[in-house]
């Protein structure tokens, strides 16, 4: 039997240098390739998914969580690090994002924390409870430890000496005094509560809300007793109220600072209404009510005439407050009340967090567009639906200053931090 070995040159196999090309020779007949489209179809499928198939948005928890329902959530407008959490329990604890663990745990309210707000220079914060006062803490001890005038080093962003003096602020804890006072170092520094005169006609006037001033040294509170106050934190009684917004004793639930607008303020309330108030006028300017309550409302950081509500009916609703007649976009996907939004640094999305056990991110512009009129061909639906196995109810969410990370803060006591891009 004769065989016949196969042999090449190796100059037929092998390139010289990196400039000899050689010609690939393919069959192009197509009786030779009879699934050739569906390979190619198959290839192009496989591109398109290849941001879900490597998406892994959860991170993990922040170790050292909540021993009650997360209720409220406060990142810093101008530094990375700080992050402060309130519970039901009425404890708030300052977090260290950049390790993902507690750094000091605070007894701050006698009932649940309703709200919190850092300040413009991003060191002090303050709180609010069920139970009717307002406190101000201080995130970074060290840099008011000395007194009025002390060094700010740290305060330019940088991270370090977070996670290098966990343990010395963890010696540092809050000790329990009477009245709910403490030694911590973090505060309370400054106690506001209402008049005795406005606090006759209750026990006691519960704040559902608060939020500080874009640019001055100013918060706003929203309260049960239907009334908006704002307060100067050198003063102990607020510097002013307007206790009769629309003619109605309803709660205002929620009270947002335009970002452009010094004296402009947006709110809530529990008859289903949303309102703008001037603060330099004694009366309110425009109200829309919905067919449901709005549980939540957070001003554009890029485009201020805009705002998204969360509400009731399992939707987000994007208005033009130039236009309060009827929202600009509606946004659906929830099957559950939307409890909490929050804006991204850009102010192309929000983030939405669901009485259905999901955080959902929304793009609010097409390319070209705006957030307030985002044109033909937008979508309302969500981009990523986040969950996890353990996860309940979720009451708070938030985005970090580099629109890389959400948090999130659920019912389970656990606050979760994701990804913005799942496949980054």
């Amino acid at each position: 039997m004769k065989v016949k070995a196969l042999s090449r040159p190796s100059s037929s196999v092998v390139r010289s240098d990196p400039n000899d090309l050689r010609r690939t020779h393919r069959n192009l007949d197509p009786n030779s390739h009879p699934h050739a489209r569906a390979r190619e179809y198959a290839r192009a499928v496989t591109a398109a998914k290849l941001d879900r198939m490597f998406a892994k948005p959860f991170l993990g928890e922040l170790r050292g969580g909540h021993v009650d329902a997360v209720s409220c959530l406060a990142i810093c407008r101008t530094h990375l690090c700080p992050a402060v959490s309130g519970g039901v329990d009425g404890t708030v604890r300052v977090w260290d994002l950049q390790n993902r663990r507690m750094v000091v745990n605070l007894e701050a309210h006698s009932r649940g924390v309703s709200g919190l707000a850092f300040g413009n220079e991003g060191g002090a914060f303050y709180s609010c409870g069920e139970e009717g006062t307002v406190k101000r803490w201080t995130a970074h001890p060290r840099q008011t430890s000395s007194g009025a005038g002390a060094d700010d080093g740290g305060s330019d962003g940088d991270d370090d000496g977070w996670g290098k003096k966990l343990k010395a602020r963890k010696r540092a804890r809050p000790k329990s005094g009477e009245g709910g006072a403490t030694s911590s170092p973090h505060g309370p520094h400054e106690t506001y509560r209402l008049p005795p005169s406005r606090r006759s006609h209750h026990s006691a006037v519960a704040f559902h809300s608060l939020d500080h001033h874009w640019s001055h040294p100013q918060f706003a509170t929203a309260s049960s007793d239907a009334s908006v106050r704002l307060w100067d934190p050198e003063r102990s009684a607020p510097v002013a109220t307007y206790d009769d917004l629309w003619g109605g004793d309803d709660t205002v639930t929620t009270v947002r600072y335009n970002p452009a607008e010094p004296d402009l303020l947006a709110h809530c309330t529990s008859d289903r209404g949303i309102g703008l108030h001037d603060t330099r006028a004694s009366s309110a300017l425009k109200k829309t009510v919905l067919s449901m309550k709005s549980n939540c409302l957070e001003w554009n950081p890029r485009e201020p005439y805009a705002f998204v509500v969360g509400n009731e009916d399992h939707n987000a609703y994007a208005f033009d407050m130039r236009k309060l007649n009827r929202p600009t976009m509606m946004f659906k996907g929830h099957v559950g009340a939307v409890m909490d939004v929050a804006w991204s640094p850009t102010g192309t999305e929000f983030v939405a967090g669901s009485y259905d056990r999901t955080v959902r991110i929304f793009a609010t512009r097409k390319e070209g567009g705006t957030s307030g009129h985002v044109g033909d061909g937008a979508s309302g639906t969500s981009r990523e639906v986040y969950h996890a196995k353990r996860m309940q109810r979720v009451f708070c969410v938030g985005y970090t200053p580099d629109d890389k990370y959400i948090l999130s803060g659920s019912d389970d006591t656990n606050l979760r931090l994701w990804k913005a891009r799942a496949s980054e």
